[in-house]
């Protein structure tokens, strides 16, 4: 699954065009590196995210292409 639609399924980010926009300004990292909006997102993967002052960590536990807004915070775990 792309990062942009992962971090909106797992409800991370509100939209999906947010978090292309977050990818395209380099806010967005995976496993250390400066990923884009078209990352292919797998279990393991450590995703960082910067918004604001705040900085969040999750690492991926699973990718699923549709979830309900109660079981989305099980597809990732913070770091």
């Amino acid at each position: 699954m792309r990062l942009d639609k992962y971090l909106k399924v797992s409800r991370l980010v509100k939209r999906r065009t947010v978090a292309n926009e977050a990818c395209d300004h380099g806010l967005v990292e995976v496993n250390g590196r400066a990923a884009r909006a078209s990352y292919e997102v797998k279990p393991g993967d450590r995703i960082t995210l910067r918004v604001g002052a705040r900085t969040l960590t999750v690492e991926v536990l699973s990718v699923q292409e549709s979830v309900r807004r109660e079981d989305a915070a099980g597809l990732y775990r913070e770091v």
